[in-house]
């Protein structure tokens, strides 16, 4: 009776094991594939590459010599740093896109950036001239249908993710009830 219910113990934790861990890509799930995003991923990476290039390129010292707040030079260095883990970030979940975690903390920096370079743009119209400022907007912008497309996939994949999980705890219900039910013995001694 022991061996059998470690039997039933093996097969249902095997039978958990063997879920997919990768996303299961159904046409029907809406996730993509991940040589679909791949491509997506890099590209994100290869613009934030771009707009650390036109980054590079502001001279905030030159705002603050003009009156401008050392929040800009900040807010700057911290736009490039964040404009850099986000091309290296890109870099690495290219390799391995259905990592969620590391997605949505891509998707984060994405926004995060977006919000600095608001600020950035205001303080180049202010102080430097206002075609610099449309000039960073317009790198700015080229990612607009990256970061859509990304967005959407990471919530395919938090979706997959969660049916996924659904799945497997259902599994896991099935082979607790199996290992707590009672076995019925025969009068012959063997199990029904």
């Amino acid at each position: 009776m022991l061996c059998a219910r470690v039997s039933v113990l093996i097969v249902c934790a095997a039978a958990l094991y063997a879920q997919q861990p990768a996303p299961s890509n159904s046409p029907s799930s809406g996730l993509e594939m991940p040589w679909e995003i791949t491509p997506v991923i890099q590209e994100i990476g290869s613009h934030a590459d771009r707009l650390l290039t036109a980054l590079d390129r502001i001279d905030a010292k030159r705002w603050v010599e003009k009156g401008a707040s050392e929040t800009y030079a900040g807010q700057l260095q911290s736009c490039k740093e964040q404009t850099r883990a986000l091309s290296d970030g890109a870099k690495a979940l290219a390799r391995s896109p259905e990592q969620l975690a590391a997605s949505i903390e891509l998707f984060f920096r994405i926004q995060s950036i977006e919000a600095m370079l608001g600020s950035i743009q205001e303080g180049m119209r202010k102080y430097q001239s206002a075609a610099d400022a449309q000039a960073l907007a317009g790198v700015g912008a080229e990612g607009a249908a990256n970061r859509d497309r990304f967005q959407r996939y990471i919530v395919a994949l938090a979706a997959d993710r969660d049916k996924q999980l659904a799945i497997m705890d259902k599994e896991a219900q099935r082979c607790r009830a199996t290992l707590t039910a009672p076995s019925t013995v025969s009068k012959s001694g063997k199990k029904k």
